[in-house]
């Protein structure tokens, strides 16, 4: 687990409730319990600022960092996707981006990532698709310094569902099912002085797995896919499994930060 992924976990799945902001010494103590160490934390704070996802603040107990607000409205579309709040009904169209875009091939590749990321697959080179209009595409295109032709589709032959890898995907959630409790770890078996800890490792543990299906589940409406898909056996067991152990973690997160 890289520190970098961790803080954005953090900051998404915590501090969200308390201003977004956390000195240092905070989330050396809050990070400490999923081995990331002291180093690895300053080092990434440090990349973060100057990618403009945190920006130092003076806070009553010392420095501290603050997501910008380009990272807040970031956080809050990934926890909507996370957590699943919602499922926007589909009515049978398609969206077609067609991307026209300079630069060198790392500025692609990352442009590439952040449109599956979003939601989009490649159907054709530089024709993207996705059955929503997905938030967050103008950001990705601005940061890409990419332009985009749109068009809403009836219909789109043959099917483009075999854009998306759902075989890999249906496995991937089978798998986290599968290892769900080697992620969950001894947490309902720690002393009572580590409880609190415990539960938050083993949460962090689980929510830093299910954010992976972000990069590789479009959220395809249920239309789309088979009727017995395991990514909702699998979305019901984290939900529950999270929402059990938040309690429990947050004391932690307080007890870190306060």
């Amino acid at each position: 687990m890289h520190a970098r992924s961790a803080l954005f976990d953090v900051y998404g799945d915590h501090l969200r409730s308390r201003g977004s902001r956390a000195l240092v010494a905070g989330l050396v103590r809050v990070l400490d319990p999923v081995g990331i160490q002291a180093p690895a934390v300053r080092t990434a704070i440090s990349r973060m600022v100057s990618e403009g996802w945190l920006e130092p603040v003076q806070l009553p107990g010392g420095r501290g960092y603050r997501a910008t607000d380009r990272t807040i409205r970031w956080l809050d579309d990934v926890a909507a996707r996370v957590y699943r709040a919602a499922v926007d009904p589909w009515d049978g169209h398609w969206h077609l981006v067609l991307v026209d875009q300079q630069g060198e091939r790392p500025e692609r590749q990352r442009l590439r990532a952040d449109l599956e990321f979003v939601g989009y697959a490649e159907l054709t080179p530089h024709t993207w698709i996705s059955p929503y209009e997905r938030a967050g595409l103008d950001e990705v295109l601005g940061r890409a310094g990419a332009t985009a032709r749109r068009v809403r589709a009836d219909r789109v032959e043959p099917s483009p569902i075999g854009a998306w890898d759902l075989p890999g995907l249906a496995a991937a959630y089978d798998s986290f099912v599968a290892e769900a409790d080697a992620l969950l770890g001894d947490a309902d078996d720690a002393p009572a002085e580590r409880a609190d800890e415990a539960a938050f490792a083993a949460r962090f543990r689980l929510v830093h797995e299910w954010r992976k299906f972000l990069f590789s589940d479009p959220g395809l409406p249920p239309e789309l896919l088979p009727d017995d898909w395991p990514g909702h056996a699998a979305a019901r067991l984290f939900s529950g499994e999270a929402a059990r152990l938040k309690p429990a973690a947050d004391r932690f997160v307080a007890t870190c930060l306060d």
